[in-house]
């Protein structure tokens, strides 16, 4: 079928509206149309080079949920209907990392800059004039409709809005996550959140629902530390120095027991002074994404050592996706998670250029591209359910 979907031709480059070829889903995959996407600062990380793209063009999009349209042959489990979110990263529930609880580290991520079948870097779903088009994260929910393995969907009660469930598919996990099972934050401590984007939106919540007693969130944007405050940051700051004296000032001159790094693009100098900020044996943890050609961090090897810092990176917040999306939006609907005031502009497809100048711009703490409105599933037993189920069209 035809579909049209935000595609690179080049990097770094714009994103283009094209109309794409979409196969139907085969064996283990879905076809979805796609409800919402939230804008996430990855997707501009590959247009603008700083994160490599294996295959040109490339369909992006990876913070996605929508509606199943088709089942692929012998997939059972799943319905024309069915709500999902798309997991920036998929899960197989089979190898080590997934076995032990370690999802985010699932081997089928491997593939994941080539945009092809994460099980197959010959296989693609999308194409373009006949030549194959990468699907970013094997979702591409850019799109208004995608073809997915699934491996990559989540299945969730139809009952949630599918703007709002879209954030889950990637900010909520990588931020939440990045103060819960990454920090490790405990009861009583002091954390800085350093950037009040969509990620740090979430690691700033995770910390305050972990029980940190100090949440400083930092950010050069004067009203996006007011919307911090209106999320629950104990205290605000312009620049980490600042929040670092301030974390030092609240911990008898110990410093913060983590320091957490969301900012958009990651520079050298921000690990050097989130790493100064902690104290003894805290937790410096690296969320952001920077160019991928830094090597090299400046930090104290002597405080590394004889302080006992641990410095540590962040992949998807450590979570499990099929477990902790669905987590997520337990705790939503429990009035436990913030979603829809994180929420910040809604955008057609066709002004996904506009959204990223906003985020540039310090506009945004997440930007949603919408899409048309999707089909409600009907109630079960009714009459039209019942002609889903028997195949009739």
């Amino acid at each position: 079928m035809k579909t049209h979907g935000a595609v690179l031709r080049e990097i770094p480059g714009r994103y283009e509206i094209l109309e794409l070829e979409l196969d139907e889903p085969r064996q283990g995959e879905l076809m979805v149309k796609v409800a919402a996407s939230g804008m996430c600062h990855s997707d501009d990380h590959i247009a603008t080079g700083d994160l490599p793209s294996q295959t040109l063009p490339m369909c992006t999009g990876h913070e996605g949920a929508g509606v199943v349209v088709q089942v692929g042959p012998n997939t059972p489990g799943w319905h024309e209907g069915d709500h999902v979110v798309l997991s920036t990263l998929p899960s197989c529930g089979r190898c080590r990392w997934c076995a032990t609880g370690q999802g985010a580290l699932c081997n089928l991520s491997a593939n994941l800059l080539k945009g092809a079948r994460f099980d197959d870097p010959t296989s693609f779903r999308m194409s373009l004039d006949g030549v194959p088009c990468g699907q970013w994260c094997g979702i591409s929910t850019f799109s208004e409709y995608t073809t997915v393995g699934v491996t990559s969907a989540v299945k969730i009660d139809p009952s949630i809005p599918l703007e709002s469930a879209c954030l889950v598919g990637c900010a909520v996990n990588t931020g939440w996550g990045s103060a819960v099972n990454i920090a490790e934050t405990k009861p009583g401590d002091t954390v800085i959140v350093m950037g009040m984007g969509g990620i740090g939106a979430f690691a700033l919540q995770g910390a305050l629902h972990a029980g940190a007693s100090n949440v400083i969130a930092v950010d050069p944007v004067a009203w996006k530390l007011e919307m911090a405050s209106s999320l629950g940051a104990t205290h605000t700051c312009g620049h980490i120095d600042e929040a670092a004296d301030l974390a030092r000032s609240l911990t008898n001159g110990q410093g913060a027991d983590s320091t957490i790094i969301t900012v958009g693009l990651l520079e050298l100098s921000y690990v050097t002074q989130a790493f100064a900020s902690i104290r003894k044996a805290g937790t410096c943890v690296v969320t952001s994404l920077g160019p991928s050609t830094d090597f090299g961090v400046p930090i104290s090897l002597f405080e590394l050592t004889l302080y006992q810092k641990r410095l540590l990176g962040s992949m998807f917040g450590g979570v499990a996706p099929m477990w902790d999306v669905v987590k997520m939006l337990d705790m939503y609907q429990a009035g436990q998670l913030k979603l829809d005031e994180v929420i910040t502009t809604k955008y057609r497809l066709d002004q996904v250029n506009e959204g990223y100048a906003d985020m540039h711009a310090g506009k945004n703490i997440r930007g949603v591209i919408m899409f048309d409105e999707v089909p409600v599933p009907p109630a079960q037993g009714s009459a039209e359910a019942t002609l889903q189920a028997s195949g009739a069209r």
